[in-house]
């Protein structure tokens, strides 16, 4: 169906001051029975940095850089935004596309990876929005899962190289490198991409490995953990670990004189990443003794705003097929009916 008359930005979205943290947080737990004291708790968190989360901020510069890339080297098409927990939502957003003409745009979520969350709950959000925005609205086509293109793993590179370059007295040589993630339920791994062999036994961890693996070679590094953060749920239902503060632990038992914490997991500054990455992991690196800094996500740097112009261009001009052989032939399969569902009896995607 290509050409597209549109390019759509599909982020999670966040509140922008401390009137809006309860009901965003409503907001992204409907229907999930959470007690108003756990609320209440995380909404602390966002009540630290004045209530304001820094994703819509981030998704505004990454807008900006998109419009300048498209200006420059195309795709001529006009940007919009929508989110998915808060304003611009997604509806609103596919209402204006409407009343502005549009057909058929193209959608890129803030997610690299592919588990329910990050890209199926996307495509349900889709379909709900446009049911919402009426029979006008236009068609939206999303880009599969985009972690394997080169040019996200170069843009955490460079981050990190910063980053281990900021500690004191030459100790980036020899710093820890811990890749973060956000942790999701076991039961959601064996579900966490398409159908089949390449389906099975993870998608998500495999995903994250390999970018993590691809920033270490960059940065002239063997060795490497993963660790993850924003766990919730009750405790006896499994997520991926060990958490960010356990590893810290085990990286200063096993004498390492530093470390640094790569949130590839993340596109951009979610509260995920300013609390629990600068925030608590920071506080325990601290009572540990253990010279630490933290990596910036891609947020709108140059090369990670290239990539997505560099996708627009290649779908504007043939299609899926030529997008996805920038992502790597397992993209193909991602994003069928049978792929990223949710691991949970009776959730839509099953």
């Amino acid at each position: 169906m290509a050409p597209y008359d549109a390019f759509l930005l599909l982020s999670f979205g966040g509140p922008e001051g401390p009137e809006d943290v309860m009901p965003f947080l409503r907001n992204v737990t409907a229907g999930r029975d959470i007690p108003e004291r756990r609320l209440a708790e995380v909404a602390g968190h966002y009540y630290q940095f004045g209530g304001v989360s820094p994703i819509n901020g981030q998704c505004r510069e990454l807008i900006g850089a998109l419009e300048k890339e498209f200006g420059t080297s195309g795709p001529d098409l006009p940007v919009y935004w929508g989110n998915r927990n808060w304003r611009p939502y997604l509806a609103d957003t596919l209402r204006r596309m409407a009343a502005d003409g549009v057909r058929h745009a193209l959608a890129l979520a803030t997610s690299a990876y592919s588990s329910y969350s990050s890209c199926r709950q996307y495509l349900e959000d889709i379909e709900r929005a446009r049911a919402a925005a009426g029979p006008g609205a236009p068609d939206v086509d999303k880009i599969p899962p985009f972690c394997a293109h080169p040019a996200f793993a170069e843009s955490f590179a460079a981050s990190a190289r910063v980053a281990l370059d900021s500690l004191p007295d030459d100790l980036g040589r020899v710093a820890e490198l811990v890749f973060v993630a956000h942790s999701i339920p076991v039961a959601m791994l064996a579900v966490s991409g398409p159908a089949g062999p390449a389906g099975q036994g993870g998608t998500y961890q495999r995903q994250l490995a390999a970018v993590a693996s691809q920033v270490a070679a960059s940065l002239g590094r063997a060795s490497w953990r993963m660790a993850y953060c924003s766990r919730s749920g009750p405790p006896s239902v499994p997520w991926l670990e060990p958490d960010v503060a356990d590893c810290l632990e085990e990286v200063a038992a096993a004498g390492a004189e530093a470390a640094v914490v790569v949130p590839i997991g993340f596109i951009s500054d979610h509260m995920e990443v300013r609390y629990d990455l600068d925030v608590e992991a920071a506080a325990v690196a601290a009572r540990l003794g253990l010279p630490f800094a933290r990596a910036a996500t891609p947020g709108a740097d140059a090369r990670f705003a290239g990539m997505i112009a560099e996708l627009a261009r290649a779908y504007q001009a043939g299609g899926s097929e030529a997008g996805i052989r920038l992502l790597g032939t397992e993209a193909a399969g991602f994003c069928s009916p049978d792929c990223c569902r949710s691991g949970r009896p009776g959730r839509a995607g099953e």
